[in-house]
């Protein structure tokens, strides 16, 4: 529960929900009441932030305010953008509008962070698996969240390392295994699922 990765040079390292450490690696990130699967903070930097002359970013993968790399976060030493063309379809030395990092950014880090071999991660190549409430807007078709989420799995080199599932779904296997029904019990009586 909220493993700390390293291995993307990140300034605050990515807390993974969920990590099930293995053979394959799966990252476990949950969505339940929030409007979106998780944006990237630099196009929403107001001129109230400190970092905001030398870090705001227009939404879009391109040299800006005099940087001299086209993201933000990799002038700081960040190395998504070093790993991205390894896993997605996303080009690293070219223009992007928008930035496909904008509102896939939560996502995009997670999938880094398992397919990034690392010490802690020696094989690479992790899954992801997003876990959200059906009942949330934002994951239903057409919805932030939803859109994110087909954005992200379409542009993977390879799609099947991300799924989604929804609580409702665990809640439904868990009621099938007869040892967790007292589980089951407390899902349906404090979330009503």
């Amino acid at each position: 529960m909220e493993y700390k990765v390293d291995s993307l040079g990140e300034p605050m390292p990515t807390s993974l929900d969920a990590l099930i450490a293995g053979k394959h690696t799966i990252a476990i990130e949950c969505k339940l009441t929030e409007p979106e699967a998780g944006s990237c903070s630099r196009p929403r930097l107001t001129k109230h932030d400190s970092n905001y002359e030398k870090d705001l970013c227009d939404g879009t993968y391109s040299v800006q305010r005099g940087r001299a790399t086209r993201c933000s976060l990799t002038e700081i030493g960040v190395k998504y953008w070093s790993h991205i063309p390894a896993i997605f379809k996303w080009t690293a030395d070219a223009d992007l509008a928008p930035c496909p990092l904008r509102a896939n950014y939560q996502l995009v880090r997670n999938l880094l962070a398992v397919s990034v071999p690392s010490e802690a991660m020696p094989f690479g190549a992790g899954h992801v698996v997003l876990v959200y409430d059906e009942r949330n807007p934002a994951f239903q078709k057409g919805g932030k969240g939803h859109i994110a989420y087909e954005e992200t799995r379409n542009a993977l080199l390879e799609p099947d390392s991300m799924k989604k599932c929804s609580w409702q779904q665990i809640a439904c296997a868990i009621r099938e295994e007869k040892r967790l029904s007292w589980l089951a019990d407390q899902l349906e009586t404090k979330y009503g699922i």
